[in-house]
Order: C-alpha cells, then structure tokens, then sequence
C-alpha cells in the first residue's frame, strides 16, 4: 500500500456464468466437470451455475463471459436454453455485445444441429465465441469430463487474464 496514491494494484473481479439444462443427469456431470476447472485456480473469477430455466437477464447482464451446457434434442439445443434466449434477448440488447462464451453439448446424436442453433442466436447477441465447442456422444468419458474440466481452468485464466 502506498499511503499517497492508495493500492498500488487493483484487481477487478471478473464474473463467469455457467448456463445449462441437464435432464439425464449426463449434462450435469460436464457442469461438474466445468466448475472442478474453474475452482483449481478461480484467481479474481467468480462462478456463477444457474439452470437455463433459473437464469434470466440479471444473470446475463451480470456475466462478463459465459458458458452454455445443453443437451441436443431433436436435432436442435434444449428448450429450457431458447426459453432462456427467448427472455433475455429484448432486456439484455446491446448491452452483452462481444462478451466471451463457450458452448458445450451433450448428445445423443453428433451435436451439430444444437451447435448450429446456439451459435446462430449467439450471433444475435454479438456474443464472441472464444473457445472451440465441446461435443460429448453419449454417456461422458474421463477424457471428456478431462476435457470439460480443462475448458473451465482455461476459461477462467483467459478472462481473469484479460484474454476473454
């Protein structure tokens, strides 16, 4: 402490939300998996994990970052996950433009069509997509929760560090 100027250093917190919806439980393993990574080392991050369903636009607006954790259904992301789009696009517009996320699916499937309707209405948001995608078929493995695991750590140094 410099007793003329105050704090010679200050750190801002930086706020990291967690958004998903998990139905078999399979989805909520990544989730776990996801914040094991963001807890090794949170630095000045803070988590926040909220249900697609629970999330609204406080959260949102809250967030610097975020990751979206959704099943694919029907060839298509979760509804729980456009029902949260479909609340916070109007209150949250122009106000999250270029703010960092992550998308991670679980699937039964190949993912790319629950991939392709997140990023598309994240395109609507502005949103900057700053990590490849995590796709898991079927039941999760180690190396996929290693890997959903490793995304969260990752996520957290990038915007602690002011990458993200």
């Amino acid at each position: 402490m410099d007793r003329r100027t105050g704090p010679i250093m200050s750190v801002s917190q930086k706020h990291l939300l967690l958004i998903y919806h998990s139905r078999s439980g399979a989805n909520q393993r990544l989730v776990d998996a996801i914040q094991a990574g963001v807890e090794r080392d949170p630095g000045n991050v803070t988590l926040r994990i909220k249900t697609a369903f629970a999330a609204d636009e406080a959260d949102l607006l809250w967030a610097n970052a975020t990751i979206f954790v959704s099943p694919e259904h029907f060839g298509y992301m979760a509804g729980a996950l456009k029902d949260f789009f479909e609340r916070t696009f109007y209150p949250t517009e122009n106000q999250v433009a270029g703010r960092s996320i992550s998308i991670v699916i679980g699937t039964g499937l190949d993912g790319q069509g629950a991939l392709a309707s997140i990023r598309k209405i994240c395109t609507g948001y502005r949103f900057k997509e700053v990590q490849p995608p995590i796709i898991v078929v079927g039941t999760p493995t180690e190396d996929d929760l290693t890997a959903c695991e490793t995304l969260g750590a990752t996520f957290a140094a990038g915007l602690e560090a002011g990458v993200f």
